[in-house]
């Protein structure tokens, strides 16, 4: 009997291997360029890769090429926080896939945060956001959390600094004319409102298809042998990673503009069960919204694309190799033998039921390590379009 799929939120997705799904969705060629101008008349030309489908923007919120460009200056800009020390580029840099390389993100005050930092990659296409929120369903909204929250906090703007922070960008020429250049209807641009618009504009432009294997599917590389053997236990029945990783973002959240239904399922993933009944310690998923049990742990299936360097793993960043993410799957979850998170969270009682124990070798195990590899999108770690307007180099942070 086939295994079901424990999860929340919508009616399993179909299960297609990737090849079949990208070319259901788009055209051949390396670009898709799909013009909006007619339908929004921002004038915004969308440079998609190869079968990706275009995406669903906010009727409120039209991209434009000012916007963008407004986004990309307020990413990078220190001023943008309480304490003028981070940006949002601060926990998500470019060369890591908009990641930030710790385990853990650090705030702008020294908090340690909860989660892991997720990629922006393609975050144009998620229906969901950050790792365990059902609810939270535009970037413009989840905006407010990093700027606005306490708990913990972030960028650090509060009722208190809110005034003085937005003052900094008031007196700068450059923003004054930006903001009036993107938002050239309204009396008084410069707000609060408009600058998480145009970040969140910024950060749907994001967009990452021209790794190894979209070249290999586009019939303009070659994969190894060893990528060859794992993309096959990656999309077989013996591996079944395809069941959490199928669509052309490698998850199994996709919202786009065609899109009819919209599954939006959650995953406990055997990562912890400290008390034997299937408890994680300190972020608990879905949980915490919905405070239902069975969402104990289950968090949303991050894209594996540029997964080669946006390592430490998993939503509290507790594995730091894609080794140790294949070995825990093949083990169908992790025992913890010793100290505060004890337990086996192979027999946690709210795991996902395809997470099960698998039969993979070292040697296939290697084979998958090697193609999610090939996932890798060089073009996106230093597209000067994506970079630090602020600096030559383009990557790190910078005080303008």
């Amino acid at each position: 009997m086939p295994r079901r799929r424990r999860y929340f939120g919508g009616r399993p997705s179909l299960l297609l291997a990737t090849a079949l799904w990208l070319t259901a969705c788009g055209g051949g060629g390396d670009t898709t360029v799909v013009d909006e101008a007619g339908s929004s008349g921002s004038g915004w030309t969308w440079q998609l890769p190869a079968f990706f489908p275009t995406p669903k923007v906010p009727e409120d919120n039209p991209m434009t090429e000012a916007k963008v460009e407004l986004g990309r200056y307020l990413f990078y800009d220190t001023r943008l926080s309480g304490n003028g020390t981070q940006s949002c580029a601060s926990c998500h840099h470019q060369d890591k896939a908009f990641t930030d390389g710790l385990a853990r993100s650090i705030g702008s005050t020294g908090l340690v945060h909860p989660r892991n930092a997720q990629s922006l990659a393609n975050v144009v296409y998620l229906p969901t956001l950050t790792w365990a929120n059902p609810a939270l369903v535009t970037l413009e909204k989840q905006m407010e959390t990093p700027l606005f929250g306490d708990d913990p906090v972030e960028m650090g703007v509060n009722d208190h600094n809110k005034a003085e922070v937005l003052g900094r960008l008031q007196v700068d020429a450059r923003y004054q004319r930006m903001f009036a250049q993107a938002y050239p209807h309204h009396a008084a641009p410069l707000n609060w409102e408009n600058a998480i618009a145009a970040i969140a504009s910024f950060q749907r432009s994001i967009l990452s298809g021209n790794s190894l294997y979209d070249r290999y599917l586009r019939g303009e590389a070659e994969l190894s042998p060893a990528q060859v053997r794992g993309m096959n236990l990656f999309f077989g029945e013996k591996a079944e990673c395809f069941h959490c990783h199928s669509s052309f973002n490698f998850n199994d959240q996709i919202i786009h503009a065609n899109s009819r239904l919209v599954d939006t399922p959650f995953h406990n993933t055997g990562l912890y069960n400290i008390d034997g009944k299937g408890t994680y310690p300190e972020s608990l998923g879905a949980y915490e919204i919905t405070f239902i049990a069975e969402h104990m742990g289950a968090f949303r299936a991050p894209s594996l694309r540029n997964v080669e360097v946006t390592a430490p793993y998993m939503h509290d960043g507790s594995i730091t190799t894609l080794e140790e993410v294949v070995a825990t799957y093949a083990a169908g979850g992790r025992n913890i033998t010793e100290g505060p998170y004890a337990g086996d969270g192979r027999a946690n009682p709210f795991k996902n039921d395809f997470i099960g124990q698998i039969d993979l070798n070292a040697q296939e195990q290697a084979d998958i390590v090697a193609f999610l590899k090939s996932l890798t999108d060089h073009e996106l770690l230093t597209n000067p379009a994506y970079a630090n307007p602020f600096t030559t180099e383009g990557l790190a942070d910078a005080q303008p």
